[in-house]
């Protein structure tokens, strides 16, 4: 199922002509790629490495804290990229990518 959303992401990237599509499209990529991440650190019946059993298994928080970061910096991308396209539609009157190749 996540290779399919991220095969509906890509092809949003590769196919849409709308700025704003491309960036929700991105968004879309980057949530599977922080899905498929935190997955990997997955134990079945584990416990978090605080406050446990020595002997017990523990959850890798490694990738937990390197998608936080990764969350984090996303969403100031995307806020960015919007902001960067609302101020070319304001100034150029166009988000579609074949019109401002035209010019």
């Amino acid at each position: 199922m996540t290779l399919v959303i991220l095969f509906v992401g890509l092809y949003g990237l590769i196919v849409c002509d709308n700025l704003i599509r491309k960036i929700m499209s991105l968004s879309v990529v980057q949530g599977i790629v922080v899905m498929s991440f935190l997955t990997s650190g997955y134990r079945a019946n584990a416990a978090a490495p605080i406050l446990s059993v020595p002997e017990s298994i523990f959850v890798d928080p490694i990738p937990q804290a390197l998608m936080l970061t990764a969350i984090v910096i996303g969403v100031c991308f995307n806020t960015l990229a919007l902001v960067f396209v609302v101020k070319y539609h304001q100034h150029h009157g166009t988000i579609e990518i074949s019109q401002i190749h035209e010019r």
